[in-house]
Formats: C-alpha cells, sequence, structure tokens
C-alpha cells in the first residue's frame, strides 16, 4: 500500500511546489529540505499517526530513560 507515500508526495505538491517556481533545480532541491526537515517532519500532524506531529508522537513512544 502507497497510501502513505502518495499523501506526502501530494501535500508537498499543494503547500510547496504549487505556490512557487524555482530558478534552479539546487533551489528546488534547498526548498524541498527545507520543507520536509522544518515542517513536514517536526510539526505536521499526520493521520497515519494519529494526528500527532511525527516529533510528538516520537515523545509519546520513547520511554524516558531510566537511571540504573
Amino acid at each position: 500500500d502507497n497510501a502513505v507515500a502518495e499523501s506526502f508526495f501530494g501535500s508537498m505538491q499543494i503547500e510547496l511546489l504549487d505556490r512557487q517556481h524555482w530558478a534552479t533545480r539546487d533551489q528546488l532541491g534547498s526548498a524541498m529540505f527545507e520543507w520536509i526537515e522544518a515542517f513536514c517532519s517536526p510539526t505536521r500532524r499526520h493521520s497515519y499517526l494519529g494526528y500527532l506531529s511525527p516529533t510528538d508522537h516520537e515523545a509519546r513512544h520513547t520511554a524516558p530513560a531510566v537511571a540504573a
């Protein structure tokens, strides 16, 4: 099932690629990297994570370190 990947690329198309044109491929690559690393990964809520951001999902499912 490619639903997660299709949703990701659809969101990137709507939220980034359809809103601006870039002069070079390097500028486009930088914009895509920035969108993924600065917005999509840390803050954007995802339905497949129960509408949590990846950062919140990871924090919820990572056990706190226990002192030995």
